[in-house]
């Protein structure tokens, strides 16, 4: 028999605020691995510091991953295991990961992702609207195709998750009051996890008030909003006439 093919780089989910949600394995990895590539090493090294590993560590990020990905592979090919990871959550997700996941799959180089956090599951389930079906939508376009992106997304039946600053998140509700109607159901989530956790859900237009009245919005936002589906099926269930065979 053949030897197994051995992982060479581990998409490791580090905490996204309670440094608790971290699994044994991922802690094992981290400590396994040669070197660890980091979105911002400076918070992946707080991490590491606090789970007692010392470890090389990598700049990966946005901004570096086209020129990092050559050399990075070069190294893998020779042999050196690596774990990517993120500032918080599950790297790739909103974040730098599948370009470099892509050319190692495309190198035959074995790939492979640990579970563990990722801010919008918590947030999807405690919206309290469908979880069956739902769409990631990450962030909007900030400027260019903002709209028609709104626009498409007026059709969406499934529950709708988006990522979103607290700088833009006003603006957000208040377009997609517009678009979606001021009635649609949705909900906001912040702080996920940490000590000042919040969950509101209300109707877009009261959100958007909502929020604009604070003086100050902290922490990273998860938006999640609720289809037309459900609307369209209660006002359909409300004139239905009974159909069965007699």
């Amino acid at each position: 028999m053949s030897e197994p093919t051995p992982t060479l780089l581990y998409l490791v989910p580090t905490p996204i605020g309670n440094l608790e949600d971290i699994t044994l394995r991922a802690i094992r990895i981290l400590g396994e691995v040669d070197t660890v590539l980091a979105e911002d090493t400076r918070t992946s090294g707080r991490l590491l510091q606090h789970l007692g590993l010392k470890k090389p560590m990598l700049s990966y990020h946005l901004h570096n991953e086209h020129q990092q990905v050559q050399r990075l592979l070069d190294r893998l090919e020779k042999g050196e295991t690596m774990a990517l990871v993120s500032d918080a959550g599950t790297p790739g997700i909103s974040d730098p990961g599948f370009l470099l996941v892509r050319e190692c799959l495309a190198r035959g180089l074995k790939v492979e992702c640990l579970p563990g956090a990722t801010a919008f599951v918590p947030a999807l389930l405690k919206s309290g609207f469908g979880a069956e079906r739902f769409t990631f939508e990450g962030f909007l376009p900030v400027k260019k195709g903002r709209q028609t992106r709104l626009k498409e997304l007026a059709q969406e039946h499934r529950t709708m998750i988006f990522y979103e600053s607290p700088h833009r998140i006003v603006k957000t509700l208040e377009q997609l009051a517009e678009v979606l109607g001021p009635d649609r159901p949705a909900s906001v989530s912040r702080e996920l996890t940490k000590l000042f956790e919040e969950t509101v859900t209300a109707p877009l237009a009261e959100l958007a008030a909502n929020f604009a009245a604070r003086a100050a919005i902290k922490g990273e936002i998860v938006l999640v909003v609720q289809g037309r589906e459900k609307e369209e099926r209660i006002k359909q269930d409300r004139y239905a006439t009974d159909d069965r065979d007699e």
